[in-house]
């Protein structure tokens, strides 16, 4: 692929088929993203590969604590704003009602809607799943940092012949991703990644999202 081919068919996937992703092939992936840029080159980040029983127990937990609906779990940043506006909103729900459309939930279903938000935590069945993480004592502009990596091992990943999904539904479960990880009190958990091998046959992974046109969001001066 170019990198052009690259960016315009990397999508989120929600749906991995059980195939194995080789050791030496993640390693590959996360070597080249590693060359995204850092202010002053100081790569704050941290990468976990789970697999295996180590993710099966580390999904299993998760899950169940997402489904006992307990309020104890919160992020350690703010993700979104607290009350969303236009268009923004607009552009959530869209996404949300297109996704729930092609997996059959109908508007108001909220146990069918919970049960497809609980598959993040099974990392959509994708074989291996990646959590980053950054120093506490960094600031917002390192987590821009952190997004450029993360958005080369999405298009690194997707040169390889492999999906992913970006996730951060997992973020306010840090106490027990730390647990699992082996993680410092001093990371900040930031987000988790599903990588693997696309099923095609899941419905769900033909949905297309749009983008807003350059008149949208681009100023031209001089």
């Amino acid at each position: 692929m170019t990198a052009i081919d690259t960016i315009l068919n990397r999508k989120s996937i929600r749906r991995f088929l059980p195939t194995q992703v080789p050791k030496e092939l993640i390693e590959k992936v996360l070597a080249l993203a590693s060359r995204a840029p850092s202010g002053t080159n100081v790569q704050p980040w941290k990468v976990y590969v789970l697999q295996g029983e180590v993710r099966n127990n580390f999904c299993a937990e998760i899950k169940a604590a997402f489904l006992s609906g307990s309020d104890e779990y919160k992020s350690e940043f703010n993700y979104f704003p607290a009350k969303f506006k236009e268009p923004f909103l607009g552009r959530r729900r869209k996404i949300g009602f297109d996704l729930y459309g092609l997996v059959g939930i109908e508007k108001g279903d909220k146990e069918r809607m919970k049960a497809q938000h609980a598959r993040n935590f099974d990392f959509f069945d994708a074989p291996v799943g990646l959590i980053f993480t950054i120093d506490k004592g960094f600031g917002q502009g390192s987590y821009l940092d952190c997004g450029m990596l993360m958005q080369n091992v999405m298009l690194t990943a997707k040169a390889e012949g492999l999906d992913t999904c970006p996730q951060g539904a997992f973020a306010p479960y840090h106490t027990i991703i730390r647990k699992h990880l082996g993680a410092s009190e001093e990371e900040t958990i930031l987000c988790a990644m599903s990588l693997g091998y696309a099923d095609p046959a899941a419905p769900e992974n033909s949905l297309e999202t749009e983008r807003a046109p350059l008149s949208d969001f681009v100023t031209f001066l001089g």
